[in-house]
């Protein structure tokens, strides 16, 4: 399937109002579909996967903006460091040291969310209330972390079709987004929502989200 263009501008009227962020998911999909989005002014783009992030990002325009929303290792940190616009899935203070270590390597401060389990499923990835307010505190309290900058959360919803199900949890994250700005006014850039996806996206809007994660309703199905 190529890009829906029709479904990509209905999907920006829909975010206009409320100024969220789309981030098109453009994991597993060629070039070529990227570069269909660019040319109708897109410039966020998120990857899962390192290996594909640094075949892809030598090939397309400078000036996109690659968040990194997968499960990130500490070793593969230096690869995209040099050039990632906003990690996602940061999800303990080991990952955070290391991201911040190649961040002063490369002269450059790394935009961070933290990424908060929130849903009933096992197979996901994320902090729990207290390991978010024990990072939240640390980075804080401590200067040696001055080239990340904590920028908001992150969370995935239940793979469910129950609605109520899945507003409960982002009901859940926001709330949790708004007390850590109350908490850690520290963080004066603190102000990133990141959650739904093409199932769920309204609803992570209706629920307070100002940054969507929308891959297969742009590009189709995962190759």
């Amino acid at each position: 399937m190529a890009v829906d263009i029709n479904t990509y501008h209905l999907i920006q009227q829909a975010l206009q109002p409320t100024h969220t962020t789309l981030v098109a998911v453009s994991k597993t999909k060629p070039i070529e579909d990227i570069l269909t989005l660019y040319r109708l002014g897109q410039r966020d783009f998120g990857e899962n996967y390192v290996q594909e992030l640094m075949e892809k990002q030598p090939q397309l325009p400078t000036d996109i903006r690659w968040h990194f929303i997968g499960h990130l290792q500490k070793n593969k940190v230096k690869y995209i460091a040099p050039f990632v616009h906003l990690i996602h899935s940061v999800d303990s203070l080991t990952l955070l040291a290391e991201i911040n270590k190649h961040a002063q390597k490369n002269n450059r401060k790394i935009d961070c969310l933290l990424e908060v389990f929130i849903a009933n499923e096992t197979t996901k990835f994320g902090l729990n209330d207290e390991e978010l307010f024990e990072i939240m505190s640390v980075i804080n309290d401590n200067a040696d972390y001055q080239y990340i900058q904590i920028r908001g959360l992150m969370g995935m919803a239940s793979f469910t079709n129950d609605e109520k199900q899945i507003q409960k949890e982002f009901q859940y994250l926001h709330q949790l987004y708004e007390t850590c700005q109350i908490q850690f006014p520290y963080f004066t850039q603190f102000n990133i929502l990141s959650m739904g996806m093409s199932s769920d996206y309204r609803l992570a809007i209706a629920n307070g989200s100002n940054m969507v994660r929308i891959g297969s309703l742009l590009f189709g199905a995962r190759s």
